[in-house]
């Protein structure tokens, strides 16, 4: 028995390996014991995942490869072995689902070859849901990944970037080919951990930090002082030598102090 790749879900099953067991072990396994793979098609990433000592929980929109799943890895079967009485499927969209219901607000990491389709989305509920996802790891298309983990100073380097790194240290850890993929993309993908950072609260208020970053990057190759036209900033606080700066040369602890003066200023 074999899935077939869906375009419309946006899938391209994982041939290799070794490359599987690396991104597998991208994981820390450090404060939690649960983890949710999203996307495992036919499980070339969930038989490595259930080698660990973590509850493993995989999502999958996908119903020909959930029964797949149930065929490869009958959970009655793995719950003959107690070390590995940890398993769960569930047939649905990860994008709809409750975080906090599935990880028993537990802390719990993400993994997956993510579609590329809804790769930007994971990332930014994992980002609402950072309480809960003591860290996330996986496989994007390479130009999203780059951009997840970009620094300023960076063309790349936007809106998904400073989100993500406000709550995450994130580390790009190696680029995957489209020829270990079938059927093959027609780019290059890439693989990254995030790790949530000790202290993932803002010192501003985190819906006007989005909004700022957000209104700034959306006329990216304009100063501050023009970008950010549409907040009202007094002609004094236009004075400040960060308005001088485009978006893109902001580090995030910059773009944290760019919004406590805007707030100060009466935004």
């Amino acid at each position: 028995m074999s899935v077939k790749a869906k375009k419309h879900l946006g899938q391209h099953f994982l041939t290799d390996e070794s490359i599987a067991k690396n991104i597998a072990d991208a994981l820390t396994e450090t404060g939690y014991k649960d983890v949710i793979e999203i996307g495992p098609g036919m499980g070339v990433l969930t038989k490595y995942l259930l080698q660990k000592n973590v509850k493993t929980t995989v999502l999958e929109l996908d119903r020909e490869s959930v029964a797949y799943l149930q065929d490869v890895f009958p959970i009655e079967q793995l719950k003959l072995d107690t070390s590995k009485d940890n398993f769960k499927i569930i047939e649905g969209d990860f994008l709809k689902q409750n975080l906090p219901e599935i990880c028993n607000h537990k802390q719990v990491a993400i993994i997956g070859n993510f579609p590329y389709n809804i790769s930007t989305q994971i990332v930014f509920k994992a980002i609402e849901n950072r309480e809960f996802v003591a860290e996330f790891s996986g496989m994007f298309q390479k130009e999203v990944a780059k951009r997840i983990a970009e620094k300023e100073g960076s063309k790349v380097y936007g809106i998904l970037s400073v989100l993500t790194q406000a709550f995450f240290d994130v580390e790009y850890l190696f680029t995957v080919p489209p020829t270990v993929f079938n059927p093959p993309p027609k780019v290059d993908s890439g693989v990254i951990r995030c790790i949530r950072k000790k202290n993932y609260t803002l010192p501003v208020d985190e819906k006007t930090f989005f909004r700022v970053v957000k209104t700034a990057f959306n006329q990216r190759r304009k100063m501050l002082r023009s970008s950010l036209k549409s907040l009202q900033i007094s002609e004094t606080l236009k004075e400040d030598p960060i308005f001088a700066k485009r978006p893109e040369q902001l580090s995030v602890s910059e773009f944290i102090s760019l919004t406590q003066k805007l707030i100060a200023d009466g935004i």
